[in-house]
Order: C-alpha cells, then structure tokens, then sequence
C-alpha cells in the first residue's frame, strides 16, 4: 500500500528545519510503541500556501486542533517506565497531514472536511479550498509516515513477538463544531479501544494506571484506535489503545501552559507502559 519505504530512524523527506517525524529508540524487549501524532504546531511553507486562513486566526486554529504538550507527556513516561518504550512522534502539525485518518472515502471524517488532509477548521470554517488535491501532501508527508509506522511494529513484532501502540491524545474540555460524536461523556481519559486489537487486559490496565487522575470512560468522545494497514483487523499480535487526556487536567485552554497536573498523567502513563511491558 506505501511504496515510499524508509529504514527505521530514518527522517524522511525533510522540509528546511525539521524532519516530518521522529522514531526513538526504546528499550531492546520493550513491545510499546508511544504513538504521539497530533502534538506539534510547525507548517511547512508547502504546506501553509494552500491554507487560507490568515496567521492569527491560523494560531487560533492550532489552539484548538494541537494535542498540546503530549510529546512531553510522552517524554516523561518514557523516562520514568521501568522498560523503555519506543516512542513515534510526529513533528508536523495535523493541518499538514493526518497521519491517523484513512486516506480516501473509508473516512468519516470526510463528511466534516476533516480527512487526510483537511480542508475545514474545528468551526467548520473554510482551512483549505474544497477542490484541494490532497495527493502532494499524502505522497510527501502521510505515505512515508504510514510506512515508517509499520515497520516499526513489524520490528517489534520481530524483536518481540508482539507489539502495543498506545496512542497519546488530548481534548478539549467543551466539545468543538467538528466533533461528530460530541455529544457523549467527557471523562478526564477517554479510552480507544478496538474489538479486534484491544484486549481486555490492556483496557484493565489502563484503567488502573489512570485511576489517579480520575474517572475513565470508553470510546466517548472519541473512539478507535490506531494500527497500521498492514496489520488492521488482520494481526492479533498488535495490541493498540488510544489514550485521550481531558485537556483542562493538565493545562491551560485552548494552546496554553501545562500544569502540574501533566506529572501525574506522565506517571499514571509510565505505569501503564510498565504494566503492559512485561
């Protein structure tokens, strides 16, 4: 599916400054792979000159649509486990690329404007013209993403014998315009899970590494989880669980500081990444 292959820890395709990801090394029989794909705000020029927004309301916008601070977030769990994790992080912003979206009609997130490449805001204001060719970004940025992403659990699952992605998100408090599924509870962490690849140990262990923060719920506000292509609904030595932080538990909204709160949620994830390690 991703004929764009890049070797592990490669950065590929760079823009001037920054690579498009980074893959971090982790312990050699650690199975976990922290999965942070909405954390960064940077645009690349490519990226931006379709984007009409001007730059304050592009600010706004990246306010509200950034998973702020959860690569730190992951950065401290990482630290603290018992057994390293390897960790994928994205470096570019979502407004360039969702590297988490299906990309074509298999998409809900299309009837929003929001797939692969978006083309409306959180408000479901005008981000990009409607008649946007997506495929410059999707070859550039989401093919190779994709593709780094699968072998890195397949790497695991080499080194391993299985693999658990855990995905690092946030939201808002107060649910946003483009929200399909705003409707529900908002619990301070939100577990994702799949029939398929979400054993009902791994959400156990969640749910207790995260009782200090407080209540989790399940697939409200948002639900699923994250799992290469190659291995969806196909590869049950994939383990995957998408965490979603309730934003005002650790930081100031919409894009401000983080809180003291963000220690806690580091160690209630550095336990839950030690329990599902061994």
């Amino acid at each position: 599916d991703y004929p764009m292959r890049h070797p592990i820890g490669e950065q590929p395709m760079p823009y001037a400054g920054a690579p498009s990801f980074q893959f971090l090394p982790g312990a050699d029989d650690s199975p976990v792979i922290l999965h942070v794909p909405h954390s960064a705000r940077e645009v690349p020029a490519e990226a931006r000159a379709g984007i009409v927004l001007d730059e304050d309301a592009l600010e706004r916008e990246l306010d509200h649509i950034t998973d702020a601070h959860t690569a730190e977030l992951a950065e401290a769990a990482a630290r603290a486990a018992e057994v390293t994790p390897w960790r994928f992080v994205n470096r570019l912003s979502r407004l360039v690329v969702d590297p988490e979206r299906f990309p074509d009609e298999r998409e809900e997130m299309l009837s929003v404007g929001m797939g692969a490449v978006y083309t409306r805001t959180t408000h479901r204001a005008t981000l990009r013209a409607e008649d946007t060719d997506p495929r410059p970004l999707i070859d550039r940025y989401f093919r190779p993403y994709a593709q780094a992403m699968t072998d890195a659990v397949a790497a695991r699952l080499a080194a391993v014998g299985r693999a658990v992605i855990i995905d690092v998100h946030s939201y808002p408090t107060e649910p946003l315009p483009y929200e399909l599924h705003g409707e529900g509870p908002r619990p301070p962490v939100c577990l994702g899970t799949d029939s398929f690849h979400t054993p009902p140990e791994l959400t156990a262990a969640a749910r207790k590494a995260f009782a200090p923060v407080g209540e989790t719920g399940l697939d409200s506000p948002f639900a699923g989880t994250y799992v290469p292509l190659e291995f969806h609904r196909k590869d049950a030595r994939v383990a995957a669980l998408m965490v979603e932080i309730r934003r005002d538990t650790y930081m100031t909204e919409p894009g401000g500081p983080a809180g003291p709160g963000l220690d806690r949620l580091a160690s209630a994830l550095a336990a839950l990444v030690t329990a599902v390690s061994v």
